[in-house]
């Protein structure tokens, strides 16, 4: 989980520049900006003061803050037989694969991304724990020269991607920021790679490329749950913030509001 660009593809841009970074200056009666955030719905809690919905977070993000400035070498203090008693679920694989060429980090990330019913923002992964992601969705090593700097690379590029499909999320998310005033969250996302989205099939059949990756992003508005689709296509070269892809991003077509937004922003685009 880019770039926005002005190609045929140019999906993910601005729906209008007046409305795209509320974000940036919530308004003062948001329960995030008072000492007591109860008010707000993604910091509500249940009586037992676990978050709501927790078997929507991933195993891996419930312990992510070992890893965050502090990283937790791959020896002795985290066993594999170690079950987080909260969701019944090992820690995340930080551990070196057989016959490994190289260490890796295990240092991860802390985003720019609310995670939803949490006071805690989405953490990604470690270049360890990236490593491990792909031999067990069958990627060889051995198969192709990689190095140390490589992996270091594809978790810059994975990050950036994360970053800029949330900043135009919250684009779209302005057209909702009086009935939500605390701003978005996250709460869980797919990856959809060969499930082709209706419009990304239409380009393909005007002679555009289909897309090399989609996901699907809930997203918690102030206890409305939103569907995005995001489109990922082949921008070219990798420049230097890290940033080679073309997003398409966009609310699905699953309510009477997502598709009033697309009308309102398709409008908007073809009068300016």
């Amino acid at each position: 989980m880019g770039l926005s660009a002005s190609s045929p593809a140019a999906v993910g841009q601005s729906p209008n520049a007046s409305k795209q970074h509320h974000t940036a200056s919530l308004p003062s009666e948001c329960p995030m900006h008072q000492a007591k955030m109860s008010g707000c719905p993604m910091h509500k809690k249940t009586r037992d003061h676990r978050t709501e919905n927790a078997e929507d977070v991933p195993a891996h993000q419930e312990r992510a803050y070992e890893y965050v400035a502090c990283p937790v070498t791959s020896g002795a203090s985290q066993m594999k037989d170690d079950i987080d008693p909260s969701n019944m679920m090992p820690p995340p694989n930080q551990q070196p694969s057989p016959g490994q060429p190289f260490p890796l980090s295990t240092v991860r990330e802390e985003s720019s991304i609310p995670r939803a019913h949490s006071d805690k923002k989405w953490v990604y992964p470690s270049e360890q724990m990236f490593w491990n992601a792909m031999l067990r969705k069958g990627w060889r090593w051995k198969d192709d020269d990689i190095t140390s700097e490589d992996m270091t690379n594809i978790i810059k590029i994975h990050n950036q991607n994360n970053e800029q499909a949330w900043k135009e999320i919250l684009k779209w998310e302005a057209l909702h920021a009086v009935e939500c005033p605390c701003g978005p969250s996250l709460m869980r996302f797919g990856g959809k790679a060969k499930e082709y989205s209706p419009r990304a099939r239409i380009r393909s059949w005007m002679g555009y490329e289909l897309p090399f990756d989609r996901h699907d992003w809930i997203v918690d508005r102030c206890g409305k749950e939103v569907r995005y689709v995001i489109d990922y296509y082949d921008g070219g070269a990798v420049d230097k913030n890290y940033q080679f892809t073309i997003l398409d991003v966009r609310p699905a077509f699953d309510s009477l509001s997502a598709v009033w937004d697309r009308m309102k922003v398709a409008w908007w685009r073809w009068t300016s």
